[in-house]
């Protein structure tokens, strides 16, 4: 069957939606991604976004509105990838939307909070633009378990990736960075996933502030510079990296307001020297959070707009030497693709009322199904 996949993710660049022919459930599930592109958000809706998701700047009615009018952008989003692979609405079978996160609170630190994790996009939106089913909320369930909510596509990649012959370790390197440890040979519960740190995210905020750049095309500002060591190992004391798995980070840890102490601390340094420090700063926390599982042989395959940063893909090489690094279009897929097609794995566990939370990576005290599907009527 066919179904549309659709991310919005940390960097906030816009949607990408996959159209994924999807066959078989669970370990049997296959899939061919039939079109994929990634519509940008206008400034203007990007500027909404980032206020809505900051504590300081956040109000209620704009998120209220903003759910809705990113629920309109998603359904327009599928109609346009349908309509440039000549596949018509009707041909869908389901809708997998991930939505935009506003804010991501597994374990809060105030004891008068809860547990807890927003994602906007009114599904309800997409499927009266659409007249197709929406599958949405993926990260709740997993949470109301007693899980964190993320990462959330380790089932994807265990289900497509896993190896009889390597350890295989997928490192997604969006806004944050994330890691899926597949042993060599391993079932769905020998997984471990978690957030490693900061992906593009630092990286992007720097590059905004000096050169009004929305990130390091290939790397060149980081490739320009010199890495200050000293400034990088006190980068890497940040207390995120010592925290004991399962754990996950977003804007909270490594957003602006990260990027903005940064600019104030190591404001002597000169911009591309601070670029590639930050640079040095995902590549390292990746590798010291991986490199413990780097089981001869390993493979590390790279997906995510970190992928395109030949820079960061360079350093993450030196940094483990031991390991073959590769993108997943050396394995046959698209980097750029990668979390749209694993909404569509997880849509149709959902669809089809079987579970996709991984356990062992989440923290959940058990396997539950994702998802909450808006139905459309037959009129």
């Amino acid at each position: 069957m066919l179904a549309v996949g659709l991310m919005s993710g940390t960097s906030l660049d816009g949607t990408d939606a996959a159209l994924v022919e999807i066959t078989g459930v669970n370990e049997q599930t296959k899939v061919q991604l039939r079109h994929f592109n990634s519509y940008p958000f206008t400034a203007a809706v990007k500027e909404r976004i980032q206020a809505a998701l900051t504590p300081e700047t956040s109000d209620v009615a704009a998120i209220c509105s903003l759910d809705f009018e990113l629920g309109a952008l998603f359904g327009a989003a599928v109609q346009q990838v349908c309509r440039e692979a000549g596949v018509p609405l009707s041909a869908l079978s389901f809708i997998a939307s991930h939505g935009q996160t506003i804010y991501h609170l597994p374990r809060p630190e105030n004891n008068a909070q809860v547990p807890s994790t927003m994602q906007i996009g009114e599904p309800a939106v997409i499927a009266e633009q659409t007249r197709i089913p929406v599958i949405s909320n993926f990260r709740e369930a997993d949470l109301a378990a007693g899980g964190q909510g993320a990462p959330i596509v380790p089932y994807s990649e265990y289900v497509l990736y896993r190896s009889a012959t390597a350890t295989r370790i997928l490192q997604n390197i969006g806004g944050i960075g994330n890691a899926t440890i597949i042993p060599r040979q391993g079932h769905l519960n020998d997984l471990l996933a978690f957030d490693t740190g900061p992906g593009n995210m630092v990286i992007d905020e720097l590059c905004r502030h000096f050169y009004q750049e929305e990130y390091d095309h290939d790397g060149r500002h980081g490739a320009a510079g010199q890495v200050d060591e000293t400034v990088l190992r006190q980068l890497l004391t940040h207390p995120y990296f010592q925290r004991p798995l399962p754990k996950t980070t977003g804007r909270e840890d490594f957003g602006q307001a990260y990027a903005a102490r940064l600019l104030k601390k190591y404001a002597d340094l000169a911009p591309d020297d601070l670029i590639a420090t930050a640079t040095a700063l995902t590549a390292r926390s990746i590798a010291g959070a991986i490199e413990p599982y780097c089981q001869k042989p390993t493979e590390l395959i790279v997906a995510g707009g970190g992928s395109y940063n030949r820079t960061l893909m360079a350093m993450l090489q030196e940094a483990l030497p031991q390991v073959a690094v590769s993108t997943q279009e050396d394995h046959g897929y698209s980097s750029a693709a990668k979390e749209a097609i694993a909404m569509v794995v997880l849509g149709n566990q959902t669809w089809q009322g079987q579970p996709s939370n991984v356990p062992s990576a989440t923290g959940a005290n058990r396997s539950v199904i994702l998802g909450r599907i808006t139905p459309v009527d037959a009129s």
